[in-house]
């Protein structure tokens, strides 16, 4: 049976509908839809409370209708899994956001990893006045009924889970604003229009520049001294005028409809199993969902609808911090628009002297006084009146044209100036006085006699910001501090998951207020304060779990086989208070992730030998762990073993070099996975040795350091069982055609012998010598300089060669050349400069003066005939030594068994070198080096 006491609006828009419109039907049926959706929600025995999100008018209806009705049961449109963190709401700052979040899929795509839900909650907010009541009133239930986290994921069809790209009026994308990560946020009271017309039409006719805007105008400041009922049938007819206009065939509307088919059901359950009255009950939801038409809807709607299990998932949960900018971004609101709310908020208080509710012994809440406790005993509720009709009053009253407030806008215009100077633009009295007028020419083109905030911002940029932004804040971002500024909130220490309360007990003897925001420098002497090497560990595993710039090191490092002494850093950890509490969602302990993070990259799909040397050398440096890393240096060898390329190559060898330097200096024996990996490694760049050479894709650098593994591992490997012969025949049968790959692969043959340095200096005179080779001599050189990674030994000849290049190359080939070498040098081959630069030190002459009579050691003249490498006897540096020791030089004869043959004339050793040159060179070399 129907109630009549919406029939004076339904005929009212039923004639509106005839005369508007070009048939009845159209129109007629959504106004009249409108109707039966208020006055259906308005006579459920369950009442139901809409809301809008961060809406101050719905935070203080709220505080007025629960003092008034005094629920027992509270239901709240939130995620059902969330309801044990509520309680610890009390022990945050506002804003925070309830988390779920799970690491470990199991029923949904691995490449969703990590899923994230959050619900952020603000003071200004129906919900929270709600959560307030239910946990510090006695004998108050508080219900959650909205599907839990994981149905959140299941009824998501999207391939990617990350939020909708921000409009042109989303805040700026700062650090605050990345406060909730890439999380899908669960809204209570989401009220927007979905149908992109209807938005933009109320948008155009109401002369604003976005959604935010027209809210506040339109529905926020109206609702503000409104009744309870005219409150909540206003708030229906928008929700049901949203969902009347809303597209019907979209997957948000089918997620919609489920999830108030959800809500209901578990109201259902609930009244069935607490014996609850439904008289004594709020249901607080969105007013998109208050409106709803399934055949669920109500305490007596069918029970057809089947909740469906959960996934194997693996849930956390946690509170972490939140802030205006972040609720904006996430939503899609436009910037400033909470701050507004929480301004307008704080305003509304002040003028109703409505008490609101708070959690006790919230942070950042004033306690009590005794007045204000005794209000709450307040006498019974009296018994709920009739509904009545106050929609047609409503929407016959002119709308309230309040007064300008001269002080507050003058206020308004000195502030912002002061601001803009601060931030250095050329602002004077004269822009303020250019604003207050503006604003109120402003409203006035907008049909409001008072400015609003964005009637004022809007004149402050085009008063103000007049060429360009001078600081790193524009004027409309200026507005938005002013007008109350971005509140970040923040998770108490008694609310943290026991990791972040591990890492601040375990960091106390820095003696820093960690949860502060900010940058702080800590001090550690390690060698002098013992106890901070604890530290030293919990920074440097923080630096590498959590975001840069949460723990950085400004002095010291962390090295194998080396102790700190002493250090400084950089901690913000209150800055990334959500990087931290989500750890907590992985472990009881850091070092307990780092182990399981380790584990997961050492173990992915696309692992790499290198990558696991890497966790490896993470193991042995932050964890300590023989036990760890022996398994990870395992993994490594598997990892090895199946890789068909050579790309890794040059990491391979720098971690495996790093880690036998380690073992060597602080173990008696190697590890056996080490041997194992060399013995193995050996084999298999043999394997590949040849081709790599020959294949395009292998870069000379991959290829030197292939060879870097075989020659320096090649005594530890042929200690272990391999065979030198199948290194020999890989570099045989290596033929390449790229110049820098050739000059590689003479390198290596000079290593292994099959190569002399007289032939190699013939192999480059020929090369110099062809002109039709002579453009491609820069690219052997760049091989031959890459070939210093396996046979540092060459570098002599690097330098010679490089010389000569520098003598006789033209120049349209030399200059050319030069960009290319360095910047190769610098992207590949940094540890080699050095090795050119001290050897081009110690050959070429310290002083100008010398470089005229300076010859090239590559050119002297042999000391024999048959021998090109040997200098003249006069030409030795060490004969006058030889000489001036006879002594010495006998025995040194003795050693290299010419004391039969010996004889000691003037010169002393001249006729021992002469035939003996190659020890003349060598023993040359040594003292020069000495």
């Amino acid at each position: 049976m129907r109630d009549e006491t919406f029939d004076a609006l339904r005929g009212q828009l039923q004639q509106a509908a005839t005369a508007f419109a070009d048939g009845p039907d159209a129109l007629e049926g959504i106004l009249l839809g409108i109707v039966e959706d208020v006055d259906r929600a308005v006579r459920e025995p369950l009442e139901i409370f809409p809301v809008c999100h961060h809406s101050p008018a719905s935070a203080l209806a709220m505080a007025r209708r629960l003092r008034e009705k005094r629920p027992k049961v509270v239901y709240l449109e939130l995620c059902e899994d969330m309801a044990p963190l509520l309680t610890e709401l009390r022990n945050c700052r506002l804003p925070v956001a309830v988390q779920a979040f799970a690491t470990e899929v199991d029923g949904f795509p691995a490449d969703w990893s990590p899923l994230s839900v959050v619900a952020p909650i603000t003071e200004a907010s129906a919900e929270y006045q709600a959560i307030a009541y239910a946990l510090d009133t006695p004998g108050v239930e508080l219900v959650l009924v909205d599907r839990s986290s994981d149905h959140v994921f299941q009824w998501d069809e999207r391939a990617a889970h990350s939020p909708e790209p921000a409009g042109p009026d989303a805040p700026p994308a700062e650090e605050e604003a990345a406060l909730h990560g890439d999380a899908v946020g669960v809204e209570i009271g989401d009220l927007r229009p979905r149908f992109a017309e209807l938005e933009e039409h109320l948008l155009r006719h109401g002369k604003v520049r976005h959604w935010s805007e027209w809210w506040h105008q339109y529905v926020e400041l109206p609702l503000g001294d409104s009744d309870h009922d005219t409150y909540r049938q206003v708030m229906l007819l928008i929700g049901s005028l949203f969902r009347h206009l809303a597209p019907g065939d979209s997957h948000r509307v089918r997620v919609d409809e489920d999830r108030e088919r959800y809500m209901w059901t578990r109201m259902r359950e609930h009244l069935a199993a607490s014996g609850a009255d439904p008289a004594d009950c709020l249901y607080v939801c969105g007013a998109f969902h208050a409106a709803s038409r399934v055949a669920e809807f109500g305490v007596g709607g069918s029970d057809t609808y089947e909740i469906g299990p959960r996934t194997a998932t693996k849930w956390q949960h946690g509170l972490i911090p939140s802030s205006h900018a972040a609720i904006e971004a996430q939503f899609g609101l436009a910037g400033g628009s909470v701050s507004i709310a929480a301004t307008l908020w704080a305003k509304n208080l002040r003028r109703t002297r409505v008490e609101p509710y708070r959690l006790a012994g919230q942070a950042g809440a004033k306690k009590p006084s005794a007045k204000k406790g005794a209000a709450r005993a307040m006498p019974p509720a009296a018994p709920p009146a009739a509904p009545s009709d106050r929609l047609t009053g409503f929407l016959h009253r002119p709308p309230v044209l309040d007064p300008l407030d001269e002080a507050e806008l003058l206020g308004w215009s000195v502030e912002i100036v002061r601001a803009a100077r601060r931030n250095g633009y050329l602002a004077s009295t004269a822009d303020a006085i250019a604003v207050f007028e503006t604003s109120i020419l402003l409203a006035g083109m907008r049909d409001r006699a008072r400015p609003t905030p964005y009637d004022f911002q809007d004149a402050a940029v085009t008063c103000i910001e007049k060429d360009s932004v001078p600081g790193r804040r524009d004027v409309r971002r200026l507005v938005e501090i002013m007008m109350g500024g971005d509140r970040i909130g923040q998770v108490g220490y008694d609310a943290l998951p026991p990791l972040a309360r591990d890492v601040h007990d375990r960091l106390a003897p820095l003696g820093l207020k960690l949860q502060q925001r900010g940058v702080q420098r800590a001090l550690l002497d390690v060698a002098g304060r013992p106890e901070l090497g604890r530290c030293s560990d919990v920074l440097w595993m923080l630096r590498h779990l959590m975001p840069q710039g949460a723990a950085r090191p400004i002095m010291g490092e962390r090295k194998l086989g080396e102790q700190p002494i002493q250090e400084s850093w950089d901690l913000a950890l209150g800055t990334h208070q959500r990087a931290l509490i989500e750890l907590g969602y992985e472990g009881v302990s850091i070092e307990q992730v780092l182990e399981q993070r380790l584990r997961r990259t050492a173990y992915a799909p696309q692992a790499t030998a290198a990558t696991v040397l890497e966790a490896v050398e993470d193991a042995t440096l932050y964890l300590r762990s023989r036990r760890l890393s022996d398994e990870l240096g395992t993994r490594a060898l598997e990892v090895l073993s199946a890789e068909r390329g050579v790309d890794g190559a040059p990491e391979v060898l720098r971690r495996v070099r790093r880690l036998l330097a380690y073992y060597r200096t602080s173990e008696p024996l190697l590890p056996p996975w080490i041997e194992s990996f060399v013995k193995t490694g050996y084999a298999h760049y043999c394997t590949l040795l040849p081709t790599a050479f020959t294949d395009e894709d292998a870069t000379v650098r991959q290829v030197a350091a292939m060879l870097g593994f075989l020659f320096s591992m090649e005594g530890l490997a042929l200690s272990l069982g391999c065979d030198r012969t199948q290194l020999e025949l890989a570099v045989a049968q290596s033929h390449p055609d790229d110049p820098s790959k050739t000059a590689l692969l003479w390198a290596a043959q000079t290593q292994l012998g099959r190569v002399s340095r007289a032939e190699l200096r013939e192999r480059c005179d020929e090369l110099l010598a062809n002109p039709m080779v002579l453009p491609a001599y820069p690219r052997y050189l760049s091989g031959f300089v890459q070939a210093l990674e396996p046979v540092p030994g060459l570098t002599d000849f690097v330098v010679e060669a490089v010389s000569n290049a520098f003598g006789r190359l033209p120049d349209p080939v030399l200059l050319p050349w030069l960009p290319t070498l360095i910047t190769t040098l610098r992207a590949g081959g940094a540890e080699l400069a050095p090795l050119l630069i001290r050897e081009a030190g110690r050959i070429y002459p310290g002083r100008l003066a010398a470089l005229d009579a300076w010859v090239p050691p590559w050119r002297a003249q042999p000391l024999t005939a048959g021998t090109s490498t040997a200098r003249p006897a006069s030409d030795a540096p060490g004969l006058a030594l030889l000489a001036a020791h006879p002594t010495a030089c006998d025995a040194l004869a003795d050693l290299l068994g010419c004391g039969d043959a010996w004889e000691a004339p003037a010169p002393g050793g001249v006729p021992l070198l002469g035939r003996h040159p190659e020890t003349a060179n060598a023993l040359e070399v040594l003292l020069a080096t000495v």
